[in-house]
């Protein structure tokens, strides 16, 4: 069993930790304007002073928080993780974040002694919680063999993508999917309200065939109940499709679809939902529409 450093204990976070301690790692963690949660200090989660006293104690950092530039802060800023890094450390950033930035930041903690994984996931909230997320991973062979036992205690499906960033990549082609998969449905529900139809009846038939879908079973339910708790934030998608809209560009690519499902988010956090879940695309649709799927 490993002592791990794990920094970023949010919605994905906390469970995260959890399933790592349940497997008999000990987990060091720090504070960040809000107390460590009972249940993980219950299970026997410490506290540090900061990343760097953290990447003191520990063999293993992970990392998950929101951004690139936080993955930055926490790796290299004041009191950061490369000050306390010691040679052979492991660390893997398991948030969403730049695949380029990526690239940098691996290479910084590689010169500083460490080996360096970025994984980030998909599943969710619930993923999080059954420790069935997906994860993709941008690493060397090593560094791969290294982190998938410890990946494998929080995900279901682990895939060595390719080298540094290439799990980022990844993650951004995988935001673009579900953006324009829930999108989709959304769609098709209101349609099917608008018209008139039982949306819960179109949608269990709709599961049924060839429109099947993991989003449409659960966000689908969420659209219909007009229950939106997050899950996974807007604002949050909306940085992923950023990435996604920054890097096409860099490519000369056009991506219509991610470019109006951005527009989609960007209308909801206009009415106010930034901390909605993403399947609140639908009251951008419902506005345009002038009807609810719900009747809320």
């Amino acid at each position: 069993m490993s002592k791990i450093g794990f920094i970023g204990l949010g919605i994905m976070g906390r469970p995260m930790a959890g399933h790592l301690l349940d497997a008999g790692h000990e987990i060091i963690t720090v504070e960040h304007g809000s107390p460590l949660p009972q249940v993980l200090a219950d299970k026997g989660a410490q506290v540090a002073a900061n990343p760097k006293a953290v990447a003191e104690a520990a063999e293993i950092i992970i990392t998950m928080v929101p951004d690139t530039p936080d993955v930055e802060l926490v790796l290299f800023g004041e009191n950061g993780v490369v000050e306390g890094l010691k040679p052979g450390t492991l660390v893997i950033d398991m948030s969403s974040i730049a695949p380029i930035a990526t690239q940098e930041f691996a290479k910084r903690i590689v010169d500083a002694g460490g080996e360096y994984v970025d994984a980030p996931v998909s599943g969710g909230e619930g993923g999080a919680i059954n420790a069935a997320l997906t994860i993709m991973v941008g690493a060397t062979e090593e560094g791969f063999t290294r982190a998938k036992p410890v990946l494998e205690v929080m995900g279901k499906t682990i895939t060595h993508i390719g080298g540094h960033g290439a799990g980022q990549t990844c993650k951004v082609a995988n935001q673009i999917v579900v953006a324009l998969t829930i999108e989709a449905v959304a769609e098709g529900l209101l349609f099917a309200s608008k018209a008139g139809a039982d949306v819960a009846k179109v949608r269990e038939s709709l599961l049924g065939g060839l429109a099947t879908s993991k989003i449409l079973d659960v966000h689908g339910e969420r659209m219909i109940n007009g229950t939106f708790d997050p899950g996974f934030k807007i604002k949050l998608h909306q940085k992923d499709l950023n990435l996604a809209l920054e890097g096409a560009r860099s490519l000369n690519l056009s991506l219509p679809g991610t470019a109006n499902a951005q527009q989609l988010f960007q209308a909801c956090v206009a009415h106010g939902g930034a901390d909605w879940d993403h399947a609140g695309i639908l009251r951008a649709l419902e506005q345009l529409a002038d009807h609810s799927v719900s009747g809320k």
